[in-house]
């Protein structure tokens, strides 16, 4: 478990909530000089929990207004299939997330996201089904997106 002090925390919800604050601001919120402020910043890179820095767009405005669960069985579970299955499907843009999953008649879970239903059903059948070792698949369309966070809860990190 890592170690973070109430500083870090700060520091930490602060850049999840906007990586681009510049450290002069990062070091007033968190009650700090500059200096030290940037130090740490570099520290937390440097320990690996800063994993990267994105910018999150805005999928209304990119017209990619249809997300989609889609939930994947495989015919086994060999590693060779598995494999190849997790790498055919990282090449595909669309795919926001990819989960080998348990507790269901899915091994995989995904989250894509595209503009229509005309774009799913090329992505479904020239794409998705064309993957050795697929089953079958199952899929559920967001009506209405509820929550969506990308920070991390850290109160409970010590």
């Amino acid at each position: 478990m890592t170690k973070l002090d109430r500083i870090d925390r700060r520091i930490l919800a602060e850049l999840q909530s906007d990586a681009t604050i510049s450290n002069l601001e990062l070091a007033e919120r968190v009650g700090l000089s500059p200096s030290p402020c940037s130090r740490r910043v570099r520290q937390l890179q440097e320990r690996g929990l800063i994993d990267r820095t994105v910018t999150l767009l805005n999928r209304d405005k990119l017209d990619l207004t249809l997300t989609i669960y889609i939930q994947v069985h495989m015919a086994n579970q060999l590693t060779k299939t598995l494999d190849n299955f997790e790498l055919r499907v990282s090449e595909f843009d669309e795919v926001q997330e990819c989960a080998l999953v348990t507790g269901s008649d899915a091994d995989y879970l995904l989250k894509v996201v595209m503009p229509d239903m005309a774009h799913y059903e090329k992505f479904l059948l020239k794409q998705l089904n064309q993957i050795d070792g697929v089953a079958s698949i199952r899929t559920s369309f967001v009506l209405r997106q509820v929550l969506s966070r990308t920070e991390l809860p850290l109160k409970h990190v010590n």
